[in-house]
């Protein structure tokens, strides 16, 4: 049986990519990974959005995360983190483990979360050194606006914009600089293409004055080493040297097609999910949905674990379901990366099929 990846991560991978990843190996000490590391670093730079670095650490995005949190506070900074799904909740447990003042902005599993609250918050509580959201919550498949965010955090000089763009940045049209946004951060396993493994973080000049103030322990995920060594065309410790080869490649997919077209394609394949899973008598979680995942209710009286379950058994398509209180509730579709038009009218067939196995009838 063919198999097909429409997760929400990983994604599926290119075969020109598996191909350079299958290369021998070169040494990261050597002048040929430097020339590959200073073309990846200016493309990223490109599709980031950004004139600043995008730093690379042999890590998921987890590890990005809290890289974050280490490189540009001190124990007792106040900060506040918008809890919208899992990965809300994971930013805010890393920052309180490292002795952060944690004010948590909690949105509604499905729901964007309103820039007014924000405002508030601000204006409500003195001295915030940062706020850390995610433009796409991967949980839940909501869209923050990000944009708006960063327009308001424009006006608090002495607060950082922390943004986690792993499920967003080559998905969406995010405009790191023109935006105010300080810190973003993503991951290969995504829009990127590539296994697990690495991740990508932006620093602004003013993150950076942040990070030469910060005292919070940190060895391997130091920010400031790394820019030093990236300025060199090198990494502090030894990098994910295959992982970077396959990403030059995705890269330059990336740039044959066109960053417009990339973001133009996911939206597409975005609305055209949407607008199926509808069509099936479905209901949409989210609210503001992503370009990246779609979240979908289950129907009532079916598991949401079934369908998952179902839909890869018989017919080779791994999605994934619902995490903590939406699981069984909820079931999340991927279409982003390396996927076109047919892979999402595949998919929405052998849901549609699926649900007909499960007894699935859909209302007039």
């Amino acid at each position: 049986m063919k198999k097909y990846l429409m997760a929400p991560g990983p994604s599926q991978i290119p075969e020109q990519v598996l191909l350079e990843m299958a290369k021998p190996i070169i040494h990261h000490r050597t002048k040929e990974f430097e020339a590959v590391l200073e073309k990846v670093k200016k493309q990223l730079q490109f599709v980031f959005q950004t004139k600043n670095d995008v730093l690379l650490h042999a890590s998921v995005g987890s590890g990005a995360m809290e890289s974050s949190v280490v490189n540009f506070f001190s124990k007792g900074d106040k900060v506040i983190v918008v809890r919208s799904g899992k990965f809300g909740e994971r930013w805010s447990e890393q920052a309180k483990i490292y002795g952060l003042e944690v004010i948590n902005l909690d949105v509604e599993w499905g729901n964007s979360v309103d820039i007014n609250d924000v405002k508030k918050l601000l204006e409500k509580e003195k001295n915030v050194k940062g706020i850390f959201t995610q433009i796409c919550e991967t949980s839940t498949g909501v869209h923050h606006d990000v944009k708006a965010l960063g327009e308001l955090i424009k006006k608090h000089p002495q607060t950082l914009m922390l943004v986690d763009g792993i499920t967003a940045i080559g998905v969406s049209n995010i405009k790191t600089d023109d935006w105010g946004l300080d810190v973003v951060i993503s991951g290969s396993q995504k829009a990127f293409m590539l296994p697990p493994g690495l991740s990508m973080m932006s620093v602004s000049t003013k993150a950076l004055k942040f990070a030469e103030q910060s005292t919070l322990p940190k060895y391997y995920f130091n920010v400031l080493k790394e820019l030093e060594m990236l300025a060199k065309n090198q990494t502090h410790f030894t990098p994910a040297i295959s992982l970077i080869q396959g990403l030059s490649v995705s890269l330059d997919m990336i740039f044959e097609e066109g960053l417009e077209n990339v973001f133009d394609r996911h939206e597409k394949l975005a609305q055209a999910t949407r607008e199926g899973v509808k069509a099936l008598g479905l209901k949409l979680f989210a609210q503001n949905p992503s370009n990246s995942i779609t979240a979908v209710y289950a129907p009532q009286g079916i598991d949401g674990e079934k369908i998952v379950e179902h839909m890869f058994k018989k017919y080779g398509f791994t999605i994934i379901g619902g995490q903590d209180h939406v699981k069984g509730k909820i079931f999340r579709l991927g279409h982003m990366g390396y996927c076109s038009i047919f892979d999402v009218v595949s998919m929405l067939k052998a849901l549609e099929f699926t649900l007909k196995d499960l007894g699935y009838k859909k209302e007039n």
